[in-house]
């Protein structure tokens, strides 16, 4: 368990400070709770502090897999100066996300690491922040048949899954598949127009 490092009365003015004008100016209807995180809470994630949110906006925070929070979040800890390090030390949630998205991340990297066992061939993660990497390593850390690994670099970077005594792959750069509207479309592309 890692000792806590910031509270509420040591850096809660500061988040305030930064979120409500930030918040209001863009015309968000949220509310918010800054509160100390309890000790132990969590396997895979043991933040100092939580941002809580509520309101009728809520749902915009958490659509396209809540970017809208996580990127609050990190201009947030951008705002703190926190170190790459320090990351885990906040956390912003809505609606309990975090914890059904540690969830599915913990049931997929069991799924990975069957599939693993059964085929002996690696399986690579979509790119994923660091904060889901770790889950997906602590979910794999008592797994003694397979290893993973994290590869790639920036926001590329992956979990890798191996056989436990299979050599690690040489770091293939994480390339997007392109993004389609419909059936055989390309997103951009220009729609075939009918006959008026």
């Amino acid at each position: 368990m890692t000792q806590r490092k910031y509270s509420v009365e040591s850096i809660g003015a500061r988040i305030d400070g930064f979120l409500g004008p930030l918040l209001a100016s863009a015309g968000f209807e949220l509310r918010y709770k800054i509160s100390d995180a309890d000790a132990g809470e969590g396997d895979f994630e043991t933040p100092d502090l939580l941002v809580i949110f509520s309101g009728p906006d809520v749902d915009t925070l958490l659509a396209n897999r809540a970017e809208l929070l996580l990127a609050l979040e990190q201009v947030t800890m951008e705002m703190l100066r926190f170190g790459s390090d320090e990351h885990s030390r906040l956390s912003f949630d809505a609606n309990d996300y975090r914890l059904l998205r540690i969830e599915e991340l913990r049931l997929s990297a069991q799924t990975a690491a069957e599939r693993v066992k059964r085929t002996g061939t690696p399986f690579r993660f979509n790119p994923m922040n660091s904060r889901e990497r770790r889950v997906i390593h602590l979910a794999l850390r008592g797994e003694t048949a397979v290893r993973s690994e994290s590869a790639g670099a920036g926001p590329g970077r992956q979990v890798v899954v191996y056989p436990a005594g299979m050599a690690s792959l040489p770091d293939v750069p994480y390339v997007p598949e392109p993004r389609r509207d419909g059936p055989g479309e390309r997103r951009g592309a220009p729609r075939p127009r009918g006959r008026r």
